[in-house]
């Protein structure tokens, strides 16, 4: 396997499709298993059945050499679809201009240079940024994201957080470590058979967090906007207008939402107070969907028992930070989504849409633009 790297500089681009790079022949082993199991949304879209409808000519795509380009353009033998590469956001910009499709960085610069894009495959989940780009906004380009590419891999972080702080992992490092002393056997870990766990947000993470949550003899409970099908393995469906009742009910929250207008700042004083006292709150979603200031509070006020937390508010977080100093609680800097797997699973992603879009097929993980994710 090669060593991993990025498509492009962080620095030249705030949004790019950060997926690392593997041996394309590994990745496309059992490919169309691989997919399965991500367990990928379809559109109900048929393309080729939209009026006006073409197939693409000109496809740009975001890569790191020719290898990887041979192997996408494996699905494009036999049509009339060229598809062009760019190393860099000079290239991107300049190609762009009479592309159909983009695959790489949903940025603003790229995508207004794109005057007859029809899709855009953006390479991360967290999509809100783009989403206000006008030619997304209207509908007039199609927008898919990376939505279940690491949702086992989110829930497996999750499940791994709440274990930590259950079994005041941290402390015991801290021993081993000789920072407090010897081997402390005064501790009382929480068991999470019989416990009650609140997923915040029911999408492709969400529905991960649940099922392992299940497994761990827990009672799950969750809310989210649609509330029309429940999962076996999920006890209660509530609405989101429940949320500020159910949150009191649970002995651990999981935050897994979108960042969007209704969930920004969701997790504020109010909805802290309504935990109870010996709660665990943990945030695998977005930042922004807390506002830290009050969690501090919470936690240093008894409000809440403790936190784990992926993502947050700013980040990174200041050094000296109160966050950072509190026992009760864990903070990982956003790798959630991080694994071995997450490359070829990337890369099956964007071969799979590529494959479907050349044909005017259903895309997989498209974004709904009015909800922002």
């Amino acid at each position: 396997m090669r060593p991993a790297k990025l498509l492009f500089p962080v620095s030249c681009l705030a949004v790019g499709l950060a997926v690392l790079i593997s041996s394309p022949l590994l990745a496309e082993q059992n490919a169309g298993q691989t997919v399965a199991e991500m367990g990928l949304s379809e559109s109900r879209v048929v393309l080729r059945e939209l009026p006006g409808w073409r197939p693409p000519k000109k496809i740009l795509i975001a890569v790191d050499g020719p290898t990887r380009l041979a192997w996408l353009q494996e699905v494009t033998k036999g049509t009339a679809t060229l598809l062009v590469a760019a190393a860099n956001y000079r290239e991107l910009t300049e190609r762009i201009i009479d592309a159909d499709a983009l695959i790489g960085p949903c940025t603003p610069g790229v995508i207004e240079a794109g005057a007859s894009l029809k899709w855009v495959q953006a390479g991360e989940v967290g999509v809100e940024n783009c989403v206000t780009i006008p030619s997304i906004q209207t509908g007039k380009v199609m927008l898919t994201n990376m939505r279940g590419v690491s949702a086992s891999t989110v829930a497996e972080h999750t499940m791994s957080l709440i274990l930590a702080l259950c079994r005041q992992l941290p402390l015991f490092i801290d021993s081993q470590q000789g920072v407090n002393g010897g081997p402390n056997t005064t501790v009382n870990p929480i068991a999470l058979q019989g416990k009650s766990v609140l997923v915040v947000g029911l999408g492709s993470n969400g529905r991960e967090i649940a099922e392992r949550a299940h497994a761990f003899r827990m009672h799950v409970i969750a809310t989210n906007i649609e509330t029309n099908i429940r999962p076996d393995f999920v006890d209660y469906l509530g609405g989101a207008s429940e949320l500020s009742t159910l949150v009191g009910k649970a002995d651990f929250i999981v935050n897994s939402t979108p960042l969007t207008k209704e969930t920004l700042g969701l997790f504020n004083r109010e909805l802290f107070a309504r935990m109870k006292r010996t709660a665990f709150f943990y945030n695998v979603g977005r930042g922004r969907t807390v506002v830290t200031d009050d969690l501090v509070n919470a936690l240093k006020g008894g409000t809440i028992a403790g936190a784990g937390l992926d993502v947050i508010d700013p980040d990174p977080l200041p050094q000296g930070h109160p966050l950072r100093k509190m026992p009760n609680v864990i903070i990982t800097p956003h790798i959630g989504d991080k694994s071995d797997l997450k490359v070829e699973r990337s890369w099956l992603l964007i071969k799979e849409n590529l494959r479907r879009y050349v044909v005017g097929g259903k895309l997989l993980s498209v974004v709904d633009v009015k909800k922002g994710y």
